[in-house]
């Protein structure tokens, strides 16, 4: 299935390893102009030599290393990768991580740290995307589109910190707000909400490492498909909501979790 992405410049804000790191493979795969970015530069070369080293173009993709819960750094990013990739087709934003410690003694600090990488990276992205798509005409922002990664915990109470629940649940209400306001602009923007997914060197993976059977029998217990997710599962569902095929899909949270939380 051609998914009419070839070309188009898709921006990812933490884009060096994890699911990050997936979609860029994916959208690059598909032909697609991807920019890489995120705070380690080491991280980033790391990435883009592993692209390059598989038969990706140089030309096709570029690397930018900043702070992309500024927007300072946001608005010198997206002015960097348009000028190398040209018109921005879609941006991602892939920012989240978590220092509070779980319960409810959180301080004031740790609230406005989680909440500035979790939630406001993600506003400031899709603020100045906006921005960006709506200073072209109509028939040059067709399809242009905004995809925010939360989480799971941010449509349903599960045990992880307040901080992170509270901060992805920001992100869905974000996501589906500005839907209603940009859409009769034409441009779409959708939430996918992942689950537990493993890869190297991620959180989940340390903890398989650490205590195989009892996180197996977690898994097995709390979710319906009775395993972990895939970063390229993720990717995938990037990827059909970044291309014309989603043409009539915007507002939406799309959970990606084995059937784990329960929407009705």
């Amino acid at each position: 299935m051609d998914l009419e992405l070839g070309g188009k410049h898709v921006f990812i804000a933490g884009a060096s390893r994890g699911i990050g790191f997936g979609m860029a493979e994916a959208f690059l795969r598909e032909g697609a102009r991807v920019a890489l970015t995120g705070r380690g530069e080491a991280s980033l070369d790391a990435a883009r030599k592993t692209l390059i080293d598989k038969g990706v173009a140089e030309t096709q993709l570029c690397t930018i290393a900043g702070d992309m819960t500024s927007s300072a750094g946001l608005v010198a990013a997206l002015d960097a990768a348009e000028e190398r990739l040209g018109p921005l087709h879609c941006a991602v934003a892939n920012v989240g991580l978590g220092r509070a410690p779980l319960g409810f003694d959180v301080s004031d600090e740790d609230w406005e740290a989680d909440f500035k990488q979790n939630l406001f990276g993600s506003v400031y992205l899709a603020r100045e995307a906006v921005r960006r798509f709506l200073k072209r005409p109509p028939e040059e922002r067709k399809d242009a589109n905004i995809i925010t990664i939360s989480s799971i915990a941010g449509v349903e109470s599960l045990g992880t910190t307040l901080t992170y629940g509270a901060s992805k649940a920001g992100v869905n209400h974000f996501t589906t707000s500005l839907a209603k306001l940009v859409g009769k602009e034409g441009i779409r923007i959708n939430a996918i909400a992942p689950g537990n997914i493993i890869f190297p060197g991620g959180n989940w993976q340390e903890r398989v490492d650490e205590r195989p059977d009892a996180w197996g029998r977690w898994i097995k217990r709390e979710v319906a498909l009775g395993r972990f997710g895939q970063v390229e599962e993720i990717a995938d569902a990037a990827l059909f909501l970044a291309s014309p095929r989603a043409s009539f899909v915007t507002g939406e949270v799309f959970v990606v979790d084995g059937g784990q939380v329960n929407r009705a």
